[in-house]
């Protein structure tokens, strides 16, 4: 009997420790994010965000999607909001909250092929080419609004088709393309001098979790102060560059 009733205060304490357990883990702080896929700035702000939480001891997930795909997701619930997106994405957007202090920032280039006639100077520009860019990415959206555009699912595509004379341009990020051509072998695509436009990128968190914004504001402004920021930032793209 003694036995018997040992054992059953073992099975006890055994509850008593799992409860615990899952106490534990429902208060620690996790979150899940999205960023666009095949895109190296969203690669690069993969890594700072993830630094950026750890620092506030909080662990976060990021989920790679489309563009459109990672809209959904941000706006609807799903996840817990989006690591990299422009300040007018927010305005389209309002169920998402930006976090007020950027932390990196993109430039819209134009990438032409080698010889060829394309003159472009400013986005008004834009309209006397065909145009080829990555689906759902907003900077490049805002600036080809009301112009006909060839959309692909990456980078690369977009390049190809420059490549092989079927569009004008290429729209994406300075750095984005440079990458990808690397990466590809062509040579004969480059960019035009001068990026058509500069942007600040920013975080952005669904309003299921508004308390956690000026957490997170403070926390880049603190890595910004100390230097921090600039540090990681440089790690994060040696580390994609170098990927």
């Amino acid at each position: 009997m003694l036995i018997h009733i040992s054992h059953i205060q073992i099975l006890i304490m055994k509850l008593h420790l799992v409860s615990l357990f899952f106490a534990i883990s429902c208060v620690a702080e996790e979150y899940h994010f999205v960023s666009i896929n095949n895109l190296i700035e969203q690669e690069i702000g993969r890594i700072v965000i993830q630094h950026i939480y750890k620092n506030m001891g909080i662990e976060v997930t990021i989920t790679p999607l489309p563009g459109k795909r990672a809209q959904y997701e941000a706006t609807s619930g799903i996840s817990d909001g989006e690591i990299m997106r422009i300040f007018s994405y927010g305005i389209d957007n309002p169920k998402i909250l930006r976090v007020p202090t950027p932390y990196y920032y993109l430039e819209t280039m134009a990438f032409i092929r080698k010889g060829s006639n394309v003159k472009v100077l400013n986005k008004d520009d834009l309209a006397k080419y065909s145009i080829a860019k990555v689906r759902g990415v907003k900077h490049t959206n805002n600036i080809t609004k009301g112009l006909k555009t060839i959309d692909f699912n990456s980078t690369e595509q977009a390049l190809r088709f420059v490549q092989k004379g079927r569009a004008d341009i290429a729209l994406t990020n300075t750095i984005d393309g440079l990458m990808k051509l690397k990466y590809l072998n062509i040579n004969n695509v480059v960019p035009i001098e001068n990026p058509l436009k500069k942007l600040e990128l920013f975080h952005y968190i669904h309003e299921n979790h508004k308390d956690l914004v000026p957490r997170v504001d403070a926390k880049i402004k603190e890595m910004i102060a100390n230097g921090e920021l600039a540090r990681v930032i440089e790690i994060a793209e040696l580390a994609v560059l170098n990927n």
